[in-house]
Formats: C-alpha cells, structure tokens, sequence
C-alpha cells in the first residue's frame, strides 16, 4: 500500500470518529514497506496536525461538498494538500502519487477531481491562504469549540498555545539515578554525536535538539534512561517518597512515572501500579524490566475499591487521572479531532469520582499528587477544589516551584516550544481518618489514563 493511501485511510477512520492515530495507524503501517514508514506517520501526523485549516482550503476548492461515503476521499484530498505545502515532497510527486492512490480505492472517477483540486491549490494558494486567514480556527488549526475555550481560560496565552499545538514536540529523556547522573550522561551523548541539553525544570530532564530513534541513545537498552517530557517527569518529587512508604500509582499506564518513583526512591516496601486495561499493563511491565525496576501490577476499575484494594493504606498516591489531553496535542495531533466539548464535563466528572475513590485508600498524613496532561482548568483546579469543598479530611499543599501558572489549587504548566507540554499538579494531604465510601460509579468504564 502506498504511503498516502494508508495515512488517509488511517485518518479517514479519525474523521468519523471511529479510532485514533494511536489505534488507527499500526494497522495501516502493517500494509506499507519498512522503508516508508516514516513517510506514513508523518503524512497522518502532520495532516491531523493541520486538518482544520487543509478542510477550509479542501472547501474553498471543491465544487461541491463530498459525501460521507467518499470520507476516505476527503482524507486522501487532505493529505495531497499537506504534501504540497508543509512538506519537501516535490509538488508533481505529491501530486501524481495522491492521484494514484485513487485507484486502489476503486473510484477511478475522483482521479480528475484529486487532480484538479492539487493543482489548484498550488497555483492560488497564496490566495486563498491569505483569505481564510481572518478565520482563528484556519489561521490556528484549531477547532472553534476548543478556540473559544482556551481564550476563555487564558486570554493572555491562548493564542500561544495555539501555535505550541501546532510544532513539533521536542524530545526528552529521563536519566535513571540510580544508574547515572545527567552531567555524565550529556557526555555519552556529546561523544554519541547527539546535541542535548539539560532541561529547566527538572534534575534529571534532558532535551534533544534533534530526536533520534531510541536504539542511538547510549546505554538504552541497559535501562540508562527513558523517553519522558519534563512536564511529566516534575510529578514524582511532590510524592516525597520515603523508604518504607507503600505508594499508589493510579491509572499508571505507560509507566513512566512507576519507574520514576521507583528510581527516586529505590527503598519503597511495594508500588503499587493500577490501571484498567490489561494490555497496557504490558507496556509498564516492559518498561520495568528494561530498567531493572519491580512493581505489583494490577487490572481494574480504580474506582471499585473491592476489585483491588487488600485494605492496607498506602503512603504516598499518584493519580494522574484521565482527561482530554490537551496539554500534550502537539504529540497527538488527532485529539482536536475527536475530543467535542461535552467531553470535558464527563471526564471532570470522573476525575472527581477518582479522586474520592484514591482518598479512602490514603492513610492520614499521606500526599496524594493529582496530574493531567490537560489545559483546562475544569479538569484540573476546579476538580480540585471542588474535592476540597466536600472533603474535610483533605488539605492542599502548596508546591514550591517557580514553573507554570499558580492556580487556585495547584500550578498549571502550559505548553512551550522547544519545552515542556502542558501540564496540571496539585498535592493533597490527608489531616483526619474518612469513611470509606466503596464504588463511586460516575461511568460505567473509565477511559485510558492520558
């Protein structure tokens, strides 16, 4: 399968809201050769990354709207249109090869009209650019709903973090401590050939100037470091982990911040590292044994205490709770296609019913930190804060860093180029004893932790 066709047909299945690139795409990239593979996900990357202002100009050439069955049409129109103007594809290549694709579709019919519209595109797109451009959701490639809210909740940055949405997220490592240090590792990298440096916020966060497959890090494969943002990696330190203390890793899938506890803090008696599906778990599983780290894994609904919880509280809790992850769009470009706004209420509702759920299984004097990968403060601060009205036994703590936006409750990281991603923490305290409470079913299924 060629490349285009496959981007397009991973997108096509996004657009009817269907799947995401993450679910979408290994399967199409199963059916195209090793060697464009990378072609294939920067088509689908970077055409989801540019879909509402690639839609506006598809509009403005096509004589008529396409109909819902031609979906995979409009998809393979979208990324004729990224390969003209956001790629170094030669422009009758990105045109022939596009065309072409239709074949395989078996409508030999839009032949004409895919090449038509590309040629179009290419001779009035200054044109037609500079027109649209008085539209915020063509100029920013953001959907309106979502425009609209982010200026709601930060008048003063929302543009910018529109524009941090749309570039290429930078790639950044973790080194592990207990293997390391991060001035030495700059070193291997120095000697490697790959230009790094160490990150603003924290000790043990290192950017790369230019990503690079993972296998060319030294030390990799041997556990020297993990592939974690910066934002990310500042959860772990506000657990203040301690030797002895039994910790609580909820909705913990990849696993990154499992592993990072438990390199910060190699003296824990247990981690425990919760998440719903059993088949992310592979994956936390897999990351432990590459670092040589041990953790108890368990499948379940967090919120169904009886499922999973033996009764033994636990020290110190890491709720980084599902959300809409727009924090982190610059890696996941698809989510301004899928999430719609009644989303965000719903998961807020459940980021609440979680955190009641955590709370009963955290024993008095305990930390619970509560993270999103999200921007928007009805999923973090007002979460929070709304926990606090009803819970009396909690307290916040407030965190004692000059990163992100104060809050509220808690500190909110946005999005930076060439930096972090966006990012939400609050650290709790548990001052009295509560009642446990058992289920707390807000939904009938907890989603995938963001």
């Amino acid at each position: 399968m060629s490349p285009r066709l496959a981007a397009a047909n991973a997108l096509a299945l996004i657009m009817a809201g269907k799947a995401s690139l993450g679910t979408s795409l290994p399967g199409q990239l199963k059916q195209v050769a090793p060697r464009d593979h990378a072609l294939t996900q920067e088509l689908a990357f970077g055409t989801a990354r540019w879909f509402f202002r690639l839609e506006a100009l598809a509009n403005r050439l096509l004589d008529k709207p396409l109909k819902a069955a031609d979906r995979d049409l409009q998809a393979l129109l979208l990324v004729g249109l990224y390969q003209l103007f956001y790629t170094r594809v030669p422009a009758h290549a990105a045109i022939d090869e596009t065309v072409s694709a239709a074949k395989t579709l078996k409508k030999p019919w839009a032949k004409g009209m895919l090449n038509a519209v590309l040629r179009r595109a290419q001779r009035e797109s200054e044109e037609l650019f500079a027109d649209m451009a008085r539209d915020p959701v063509v100029r920013l490639a953001h959907p309106r709903w979502l425009q609209k809210q982010l200026k709601a909740d930060w008048p003063q940055h929302w543009e910018a973090i529109c524009e941090a949405n749309n570039a290429h997220p930078p790639m950044t490592l973790r080194i592990n401590q207990r293997q390391t240090e991060r001035s030495a590792y700059l070193q291997q990298l120095e000697k490697a050939g790959i230009a790094a440096e160490a990150c603003l916020h924290s000790p043990v966060g290192i950017r790369l100037l230019q990503p690079c497959d993972v296998q060319l890090l030294p030390g990799f494969a041997e556990g020297l470091v993990s592939v974690q943002d910066e934002a990310a990696q500042l959860a772990t330190p506000l657990l203040e982990a301690r030797p002895g203390d039994r910790v609580l890793d909820a909705c913990c899938a990849p696993g990154g911040k499992t592993c990072h506890t438990l390199e910060q803090q190699p003296a824990l008696s247990e981690l425990v590292a919760l998440d719903l599906e059993p088949s992310r778990l592979a994956r936390v599983q897999e990351n432990l044994d590459r670092l040589g780290l041990t953790a108890t894994l368990k499948a379940a609904d967090a919120r169904d205490l009886d499922a999973w919880w033996d009764g033994i509280p636990f020290n110190r809790i890491l709720l980084d709770a599902p959300c809409s992850a727009t924090g982190v769009i610059r890696r996941h470009p698809d989510i301004k296609l899928a999430r719609q706004p009644a989303d965000i209420s719903e998961l807020a509702t459940l980021q609440g019913s979680l955190l009641d759920a955590m709370w009963q299984t955290l024993e008095v004097g305990g930390i619970l930190v509560y993270a999103t990968c999200s921007v928007l403060p009805e999923e973090n601060t007002r979460v929070v804060e709304a926990f606090l009205q009803r819970e009396p036994s909690a307290r916040e703590l407030s965190i004692a860093a000059d990163y992100g936006e104060p809050q509220p409750c808690g500190r909110q990281l946005l999005p930076q180029p060439n930096g972090h991603d966006g990012f939400y923490l609050a650290k709790l305290v548990k001052i009295a004893a509560t009642t446990r409470r058992g289920r707390f079913p807000a939904e009938d299924k907890e989603p995938s932790a963001s």
